[in-house]
């Protein structure tokens, strides 16, 4: 008997356990959400995910490859017409196993396997520190192109400014310097 690919095998062979999980997606289409073994949920995560993904293609050779594995043609519209945009967004992990402790009769760990259609809610990059601004220069402002907005205008204004602050703070210590002569000149 072939060794199975990833994990034990469910049950009987190769062919039941195809069988089995193709069942298992297209119950999991269908209802959104479904009780199952942690083991049978594990199992159907990938197949479920790789349906998803070809869904989202939205071709008709994905639509094929969809019915080759799920031979119900309404759960096949369903994925690709209700399930896929909702999904559109996400670019992957679109199913969720939770597992809900285990079974009464012979204590097999149970899990909920669902499909994840909330909105992706995007992450916030972290803000870099920016480097403080360089002193501006005493030289005349380089003029903008004229197609240039208001935020080019702002940028000449605060550069005007900068240069009257320069020259003002240039006159300051000028007449500091001028006090200071005629305070020596005076002691002299």
């Amino acid at each position: 008997m072939p060794k199975p690919t990833k994990g034990p095998r469910l049950g009987g062979g190769p062919a039941h356990e195809r069988l089995l999980l193709a069942n298992l997606a297209a119950a999991l289409f269908r209802h959104r959400s479904i009780t199952t073994t942690e083991t049978k949920a594990k199992r159907l995560r990938p197949l479920a995910e790789r349906l998803v993904t070809f869904a989202k293609r939205g071709d008709l050779h994905a639509r094929r490859r969809v019915l080759s594995v799920i031979g119900d043609k309404e759960v096949v519209h369903v994925l690709f017409t209700e399930i896929a945009p909702l999904v559109a967004e996400r670019d992957g992990g679109y199913t969720r196993i939770t597992k809900i402790g285990n079974r009464k009769g012979d204590n097999a760990p149970m899990a909920v396997i669902e499909l994840v259609l909330e909105p992706v809610t995007p992450k916030r990059k972290a803000a870099k520190k920016a480097a403080p601004a360089p002193a501006a220069p005493a030289e005349e402002p380089v003029e903008a192109p004229a197609e240039d907005t208001d935020a080019a205008e702002a940028v000449e204004d605060a550069a005007t400014e900068a240069v009257a602050d320069a020259d003002e703070a240039q006159d300051a210590a000028d007449e500091v310097t001028a006090d200071e002569v005629a305070a020596d000149d005076a002691k002299a």
